[in-house]
């Protein structure tokens, strides 16, 4: 034993460049820094997003691909009377998406439901909870009858 740990000393001591002997150290010397809280963002929500203005609705993301709506339902009725609670599921499997929201009676009940389930646990996973931005206006499609010579697909004007 004392053998096999003599020559994996020397290996190591020789042949190994300086990184590999760094990263099989013992030593606690920590030189991983994370990023300053200012750079992520606001420090709310998302990292690097700016926050949506309050409202009734929330946005809620991380949330496991089992979910349902009645489990969101419950656990964000804790801070308030929840209108609706819905997980955007897959349309072929049925399976959630990983996120969902949660419309509150009251800005004030969303605000505690925001506060109160940011960054817990539901069905083991952390979920994130924070305001939902308006939809974009949608602009209507076009047509694809026609592409840019002016022609139809099938080679009629």
């Amino acid at each position: 034993m004392a053998l096999r740990a003599a020559a994996t000393r020397a290996m190591f001591a020789g042949a190994a460049p300086h990184g590999f002997r760094r990263m099989c150290s013992t030593a606690t010397v920590n030189s991983f820094m994370p990023p300053p809280i200012t750079a992520m963002g606001n420090g709310e929500g998302t990292p690097g997003r700016e926050q949506a203005p309050p409202s009734t609705n929330l946005f809620v993301s991380g949330l496991n691909k089992r979910t349902q709506s009645e489990k969101l339902r419950e656990a964000f009725s804790q801070f308030g009377r929840v209108i609706d609670a819905r997980v955007v599921t897959d349309r072929v499997s049925g399976y959630s998406k990983g996120f969902g929201f949660v419309r509150y009676a009251t800005i004030e009940e969303a605000e505690k439901g925001r506060v109160g389930m940011d960054g817990k646990f539901l069905d083991g996973w952390v979920i994130f909870a924070e305001y939902a931005r308006p939809r974009p206006e949608r602009t209507p499609p076009q047509s694809n009858m026609s592409n840019s010579n002016g022609y139809n697909s099938y080679g009629r004007e």
